[in-house]
């Protein structure tokens, strides 16, 4: 499948938010609608002991008469609150406050060796033309959520049993993983977090949306440009009937502004920056912002009077964030777990554990308990997936050397439990996912940022090359891990400098793409530099768009392609825009300060 990402910029592959950014020093004064706000903690425990009511009844008595009855039953409850106000050309184009509630039921039939899951195709064959609604109502009346469980469940159990018996009689023809279990066997767990309720002062938020994007307008290539911020909260219930009962909330700010501009050849350009925080009082002060989308404004107009590259293949260095993508898309979305089982995919790192695959200085790590790194907060920190599992450790490569998978209860052979990666957005079925993907360099092995270039140069001259490269920023990256196609990945740089060869002179260029396979892109590593960066994004795959993070340092390899971006010939606006248009009338909507309209 295609997973896209987009991070700190436009994301890692699956696909980046915006962030959010907070503007008060001291607590915020909220102005959020109290009816739409997440349950206080009576109503948690109402909503808990609905599930667990429902949960209990069903494991119970749940059966239909000849077949199995459940092994195993779990309840993923999401109640999400949402905020977010969004500005372009110095006005507030939209602003909204939504709450939802997803559930997510999971009924099992057989027993933890072999079951309904793993290794069936999500199409098999159904007769129900009904399908049970995954919204579960936000009001605090108990019976109607428990009807909303109900239908859920039966559908769950319904759809387990077929395919159950589906996956039974696909022994006839397939040789079954007998040695591999269905499901791990795993601690049930108990936790109820604290609340974290959102703290928005709506007011200033709007005000510094507006100063934003007035600032952005102020400068004459810029054809479009926008800002929004946004606050999200997520309590997550979970109870299962091993004996889990989880209660965690997390919460996400993000402020996002972006702009727009066509190069002279009619090249369409962007430029974004983005800020992330769990809390709002650790968002960027409002002078912070505006000086970072200053810097970002005058790189898109350097964009626009940069060269085109050509296409090329020889030696680069990759910057944090580039790097980072680079093992998000080539290397962290093949060493998902149920990509190992299934059978539409690559699989290409299946039958290659203890097998080098990079150089012997660098390791790699998810660990989805790590909440910062070198004081950044990291998006894809929780304390429990999504099958109530801790989040953890999970070690990848080890000293170049493919030691394990990112896994969820969903074993693999030698790999018999959980390393609490089971994620999914919203309603989706929990898989095997990133959270916080680190690329470690053995610090003996370190080089500075100078000699890195150095050693750039003298790669580039040995291949008689005339420049090399320097990525220094990146949007966010796509790659296929399915088995039809090609096994490749792309990344959208943002900030690419040719590096002459002979006077290492640094030239800004555009329209490219960074392509490659990922076997043959990270063998070719042969140093690392400098201090390891955060990257935040959000990621998306086959279970949506989750938060997560890379951190890795500056990355030498021998051999880079870069392809050709698509080229816009569109001309720019005709007219200069009205704020900077000398004849143009600047009339306000508002009438006069009196609020009366003249001429009526």
């Amino acid at each position: 499948m295609t997973t896209l990402c987009r991070g700190l910029a436009p994301r890692l592959m699956a696909g980046v938010v915006v962030a959010m950014m907070g503007c008060a020093a001291g607590p915020a004064a909220p102005e959020l609608r109290e009816d739409l706000r997440v349950a206080d903690e009576a109503e948690r425990q109402a909503v808990r002991g609905a599930l667990k009511a429902e949960l209990d009844r069903s494991m119970e008595r749940l059966a239909l008469d000849g077949y199995e009855t459940p092994y195993f039953m779990s309840y993923h409850l999401r109640d999400e609150e949402n905020y977010s106000v969004s500005g372009r050309f110095g006005a507030i184009t939209g602003e909204g406050h939504t709450r939802q509630r997803y559930v997510y039921v999971e009924s099992r039939v057989g027993d933890y060796h072999f079951d309904n899951f793993a290794n069936i195709d999500a199409d098999s064959f159904r007769l129900s033309d009904y399908r049970a609604d995954r919204i579960a109502p936000i009001d605090g009346d108990i019976s109607a959520l428990r009807g909303a469980l109900w239908l859920l469940t039966d559908e769950a159990y319904k759809r387990a049993l077929s395919d159950y018996q589906t996956k039974r009689g696909g022994a006839v023809y397939a040789v079954e993983e007998d040695e591999i279990p269905s499901f791990s066997r795993e601690e049930p767990q108990v936790y109820h977090g604290d609340p974290q309720p959102l703290e928005v002062d709506e007011s200033q938020w709007r005000s510094l949306v507006r100063d934003v994007t007035a600032q952005m307008r102020e400068h004459d290539f810029v054809m479009d440009a926008k800002m929004e911020m946004s606050a999200r909260r997520v309590v997550r219930f979970l109870v299962n009937s091993e004996g889990s009962d989880i209660i965690e909330e997390s919460t996400l700010y993000t402020v996002h502004a972006t702009a727009f501009t066509r190069a002279d050849d009619g090249m369409l350009l962007d430029n974004s920056w983005r800020a992330y925080s769990r809390d709002a009082h650790r968002l960027p002060e409002p002078e912070t912002i505006k000086r970072e989308v200053e810097q970002m404004l005058a790189d898109l107009d350097a964009l626009r009077q940069a060269p085109i590259i050509d296409p090329y293949t020889g030696p680069a260095i990759l910057g944090p964030e580039a790097a980072g993508v680079l093992f998000h898309e080539a290397v962290g979305h093949r060493l998902e777990g149920e990509r190992q089982r299934d059978r539409w995919e690559g699989r290409t790192f299946a039958g290659q554990v203890g097998t080098r695959l990079m150089p012997e200085f660098l390791s790699v790590y998810d660990d989805a308990s790590m909440a910062e790194f070198d004081g950044t907060q990291l998006n894809g920190f929780y304390r429990f997936d999504d099958q109530g599992v801790p989040g953890g450790r999970a070690s990848l490569i080890e000293s170049g050397r493919l030691v394990g998978f990112l896994m969820s209860r969903t074993p693999l052979e030698d790999f018999k439990n959980s390393t609490g990666h089971a994620r999914a957005q919203g309603v989706n079925v929990p898989r095997a996912r990133m959270a916080n993907l680190v690329v470690e360099a053995d610090p003996d092995k370190l080089v500075s940022e100078e000699e890195l270039k150095e050693m750039l140069l003298a790669e580039v001259r040995a291949q008689d090359k005339p420049y090399g490269l320097i990525i220094r920023d990146i949007t966010g990256g796509s790659t296929n891990t399915m088995g039809f196609g090609y096994q490749a990945f792309k990344g959208i740089p943002r900030l690419v400098y040719k590096v002459d060869a002979e006077t290492g002179e640094e030239t800004l260029v555009r329209g490219a793409e960074l392509v490659g396979t990922p076997l043959s892109a990270i063998s070719r590593i042969r140093a690392a530099a400098g201090k390891p960066q955060v990257f935040n994004g959000f990621c998306g795959a086959e279970s949506g768009f989750v938060p997560v993070s890379t951190v890795a340092p500056m990355l030498l390899t021998t051999e880079i392609e870069l392809q050709r971006s698509r080229e816009g010939r569109e001309r720019s606006p005709i007219l200069p825009p009205p704020w900077a248009d000398g004849g143009a009338e600047d009339e306000s909507l508002a009438g006069d300060a009196d609020g009366d309209d003249e001429g009526n």
